[in-house]
């Protein structure tokens, strides 16, 4: 809906009103439709400008803006921004290493986000692309009781990568 669309902005030169009661008053000109809301100290607002006649209701403009700032803010509230965390794991990690970053990955996890967990080849390694899959398979199995793989291990130029993200409560 474009907010800009009232009282003398309202482009169209026929349009059906409606009053700040909810009736319908019919089609008239635009003039006319200004009068009638001038007259009760409101706006004219068009709340409908691809229908034709273009709808416009009698408003008062300063609340129905206040109204709608508050319903955005409100929505903004609701929503959850999910982070997704990157952990790199080679296809030569020693399990110290592992099992640090396995531990990163869960505390991630728990906290709600995703991780992104990708394997470079360099190298000769890119011939070794089995031990790499088993490691990633490996990473994948012992975060399977708290994370669900929502991308699957890929090969994507010489980086394998897959996504993780929380388990469903």
């Amino acid at each position: 809906m474009n907010d800009d669309l009232y009282n003398e902005r309202i482009p169209f030169k026929e349009v059906m009103v409606i009053n700040s009661d909810g009736e319908q008053l019919g089609v008239m000109s635009k003039r006319d439709a200004l009068e009638i809301a001038y007259k009760q100290n409101l706006d004219l607002l068009c709340v409908a400008p691809k229908a034709r006649p273009a709808v416009c209701k009698v408003v008062d403009y300063g609340k129905y803006h206040f109204e709608q700032q508050k319903k955005a803010k409100e929505a903004k509230k609701k929503q959850h921004v999910v982070e997704i965390k990157a952990l790199r794991l080679s296809p030569v990690v020693d399990t110290h290493d592992f099992e640090t970053k396995l531990r990163h990955a869960q505390k991630w996890i728990e906290q709600g986000m995703k991780v992104k967990i990708d394997m470079r080849f360099r190298g000769r390694m890119m011939t070794r692309q089995d031990v790499g899959k088993e490691i990633m398979d490996e990473f994948v199995e012992k975060m399977s009781e708290i994370a669900i793989v929502e991308k699957k291990p890929k090969l994507e130029g010489n980086t394998m990568s897959t996504t993780l993200a929380p388990k469903k409560k």
